[in-house]
């Protein structure tokens, strides 16, 4: 199964999902898709959607995936690198009204760089990041929450 995450953003994204829905009628999308969709409004029957789950629903869903596909959120990409899969990011931009700005490119970039995730900026080149992602192997994510943390609290300690 392949899950594709839209996050909760209230602009559409209907770029990710038509691609999807491309590559399956081409027959490069052999998988059951699941999306959760959020406030984008998509009808195709080769895609199930729904779209909102609770957190802990959305998490049984990354364990089950083979891969995910899921626009630029920090929040989501980090849930599935820690989980330790696939990852497919496409940013939303704002030149479709995706979003209010292009902060989800500069996040793309960054996790690309550190090579968690395989970069999406084109929709019309899913094809090529779909063959890619057969024999694509992540950098194992570690966090770096707990030296910061401990740092913040070392500055105040001596503030």
């Amino acid at each position: 199964m392949i899950l594709i995450l839209l996050g909760t953003q209230d602009k559409p994204f209907e770029r990710l999902l038509k691609a999807v829905s491309r590559e399956i009628k081409k027959g490069n999308i052999k998988d059951k898709v699941i999306a959760q969709t959020g406030c984008t409004i998509f009808n195709d029957d080769r895609i199930k959607t729904f779209d909102f789950k609770s957190k802990e629903e959305i998490g049984e869903l990354i364990d089950k995936a083979r891969f995910v596909i899921t626009h630029a959120g920090v929040g989501t990409i980090t849930e599935c690198i820690k989980k330790n899969k696939k990852v497919i990011v496409v940013p939303r931009l704002k030149k479709y009204g995706e979003h209010t700005n292009d902060h989800q490119l500069q996040i793309t970039k960054e996790f690309a760089l550190k090579n968690y995730v395989l970069p999406l900026y084109d929709t019309r080149n899913l094809a090529n990041v779909l063959e890619k992602i057969k024999t694509y192997k992540p950098e194992r994510y570690e966090s770096n929450t707990e030296n910061f943390k401990l740092r913040i609290k070392n500055y105040i300690d001596n503030v």
